[in-house]
Formats: C-alpha cells, structure tokens, sequence
C-alpha cells in the first residue's frame, strides 16, 4: 500500500463503521427485543438464530468466491453490487424491529417466525457480502505487518465507533432512530469506499475450478490452526454479547440505561486501547501480544461469576478491562491472516475463498453463542425475568464461566502454534 495518509485509512475503514453499528443490535439487541416485546421463548429464538446463521454461514465462501469474480472485472462493479446490498441489509434491519410495518398488527406466532426468518437470511446474506468484499479489498493492497496492523487498526477502530454508537443510540433514543442513524451511515460508508484506494493486483477467477478454489484454503496448514484460534476466541466473546442484557436486567438488577453505559465503557476503552496494542504488535509480535488480551480477558471476566444485584461499579470495572481486552482480538487476527495471504509461499487461491471461510467462522460463532447458551438457560430453569436462586446461578454460569473456559481453549491453542504465526509476520 503506497498511500498511508490518514484520510487514505479512513476511507479503507470507513465502510466498518456502518457494518459494525449493524451487527451489534442484531445479536445483542434483537433477541432480547423480540423475546421481551413479541413473546417468542429463548429456546425457539436460540434455535431460529442457530439455523439462519448456520445457513447463513454456509453460503459465505461462495460468497467470497463471488466477490473474487466481481473484483477480478474491476473494483466499481464490485462496489455495484455492494450498492445493491446495502439496500437490502437497510430494509431487512428495519422490518426485523418492526415486522408489524410490514404485515400489520395482528402477527400470529407462525408468521411471526416465518417472516423473521426470512428477513434474518436476507440481513446476514446482505451483510456477509459487504463485510467478504471488504475485506478481500484490504488484502489486495500490498504492505508489511506495520502497514497491515495499521490497516485492520483503522478498520477495526472505525468498526468499534459504530458499535458504540449501536450500544447508545437505542438506550437513549430508541429503535426508530437506532434504524435512521444505520442507513445514513452506511450511506456515508459507501460513498467513502468509493473514493479509497483500490487493489493493486486482482486475480482472475477460474469459473470452471470453483469447488477447487473453495476448498483451497483448507490445504493451508496455518491457515486452519488459525481459524481454530479465531473461532473458539470468538465463540467465548460472543455469548456474554447475546446474553448482556439478561445478565444486567435479571442478575444485577439494572435499567436499559446502565446496560447502555456498560456496554458503551466496554468499546470505548477497546477503542482507546488500540493504539496501545498497535505500538505493543510494532514492537512484538502479534501472537505474543494477542496471547496477552486472552490472558487478560479471562483474568478479569470470571470475576462475574461473583456479581450481584447493585454491583454496578464491579461490573463497570469489569467491561472496561475487557474492553482493553478486546483491542488485542481486534486487530492480531485479521493481520495474522493478511500476513498469511501475503507471504511468499501462500497458495495463489484469491483472498475471497479465505475471507469467505473465515466469515463462515465469525457466522458459527454466533450461531453457537445463541443456538447453546439461550436453549441451556430455558433448560437449566432461567427466563428472561426470573428472580429466583437457581435461574440466576446458571444466568451467571453461562454468562462468565463458559466464555472463560473457551477463551482458555483458544489461549492454549494460540501458545502452541509458536513458529506458525510468527512466520507469517515476516515483511514480504
């Protein structure tokens, strides 16, 4: 990448911005909003939000492979279509707060859930192309792990503006303009990735070797000890997300507007962190330094297990050290696959096929945060609003014990994978 002026960064990242303010309220509020307001059960929700994601996640590197097609005809035809997905992600995110503008008031539980369906496919679909095309952008443009970490720094730094954004707009003025405020940025986000700086070099797509190309990542050896990493790591992140706003409301006795303050400190200090860690990964290497925020996260998140009703200063403490937590997850993954793609002696599949399979990963993710934890709450006795003993000690195992003992897996994994991810920062 030869241009790393600041306005050529923010206009890369841009795009992650409106991304991330989307992506938030769908696994964090929706659920909780749909269960609260139309009635459906935590375990009929957490198996709906299993199989859609699921789905979802399955059609990803074909989407990936698409995206290397489009990019291989010219950057403005991708950006063509990723127009076209825009629009569909902004009505699917409207009419999934609000289905009732859509088929009226009188919603039987059937439709319902249909509807919901149908309308969760066509937003992840949506989202999962803009999100693939992205990021195969990114990779086209050469650079070493300082331009790299620098890259994936603003677009994950922008990224997290939007979800702290997404984390405030609903608290303190509701989903109406929750909704306005996302279509406006996205707006903004692709008039900026227009103007950004383009690939370098596009690889032209076999048309007649698409299941080759599909499946050529898998023949990449530290490509598949670092997608265990990045999934088991996001897996452990992505169940207290699902599950914050029960553990806020029913476990420490809290309104929707601390919740709001809670989740804000938890990016903000992410946000703030990541300069921080940037410097750190300069100087060290990203495995050393991610190993660090897994070490960290799990230090100071099972710290929940002993929270209760009007610990809000403990629990504020908690999501803020997170936070920093989180910074090192932000940005070592996606510059360790990036240094992976770049190196000499990576295989010659397009940065689509990986980016698809990696966003199959981020898609299991959630699918198994929601699909296992809501169903192992309905099971173990919790609901959304129960008070008694027992439904709130397993509301706080699920909440901060299971992520721990994930993050640990991945942590392990991490140190044993040594000479493989530090080879992959070498400069090109």
């Amino acid at each position: 990448m030869t241009d790393q002026s600041w306005q050529a960064l923010a206009r890369l990242g841009l795009p992650a911005l409106p991304l991330a303010f989307v992506a938030l309220p769908l696994y964090m509020v929706w659920p909780h909003h749909v269960a609260t307001n139309f009635g459906v059960s935590l375990g009929l929700l957490g198996g709906l939000l299993f199989v859609v994601r699921l789905l979802d996640g399955v059609l990803d590197p074909l989407i990936g492979h698409a995206v290397d097609g489009l990019l291989a005809k010219g950057a403005s035809t991708l950006l063509r279509r990723c127009l076209l997905a825009a629009v569909v992600l902004a009505l699917s995110f409207l009419w999934l707060f609000f289905p009732q503008w859509l088929l009226g008031n009188t919603l039987t539980m059937e439709a319902l859930l249909v509807l919901l369906s149908v309308l969760l496919l066509c937003a992840y679909l949506a989202y999962s192309f803009l999100n693939i095309a992205l990021q195969a952008w990114g990779a086209g443009i050469a650079g070493d792990r300082t331009e790299r970490s620098r890259l994936v720094g603003w677009r994950e730094g922008l990224g997290l503006l939007g979800v702290i954004s997404a984390s405030v707009v609903p608290g303190l003025w509701g989903l109406p303009v929750l909704v306005t405020v996302f279509v406006l940025l996205l707006a903004l986000g692709l008039w900026a990735w227009w103007w950004a700086p383009r690939p370098s070099l596009v690889t032209a797509v076999n048309t007649d070797a698409l299941w080759r190309q599909l499946l050529q990542p898998w023949g990449h050896a530290n490509f598949r000890r670092l997608l265990q990493v990045f999934m088991l790591n996001g897996i452990a992140s992505a169940v207290p997300a699902t599950l914050i706003l029960f553990f806020v409301q029913d476990r420490l006795q809290m309104s929707t507007a601390q919740t709001t303050l809670f989740v804000a400190a938890y990016f903000i200090a992410a946000a703030l962190s990541m300069p921080l860690w940037l410097r750190a990964m300069a100087r060290w290497d990203l495995r050393r330094c991610w190993l660090w925020g897994m070490g960290l996260a799990i230090a100071v998140f099972i710290w929940t297990l002993a929270l209760g009703a009007g610990d809000e200063l403990s629990f504020l403490t908690i999501c803020v050290l997170s936070g920093v937590a989180l910074g090192s997850d932000l940005i070592a993954p996606g510059a360790l696959l990036n240094g992976l793609l770049q190196r000499p002696d990576a295989p010659s599949s397009p940065p689509g096929a990986y980016f698809g399979w990696w966003q199959v990963a981020s898609k299991f993710n959630l699918a198994l945060a929601a699909g296992v934890s809501l169903p192992l709450l309905q099971a173990l006795g919790y609901a959304s609003g129960a008070q008694d003993a027992p439904a709130l000690l397993a509301l706080s195992l699920v909440y901060g014990l299971l992520p721990c003992v994930l993050k640990a897996m991945a942590w392990l994994l991490l140190f044993q994978s040594d000479s493989h991810f530090n080879a992959a920062e070498v400069a090109p």
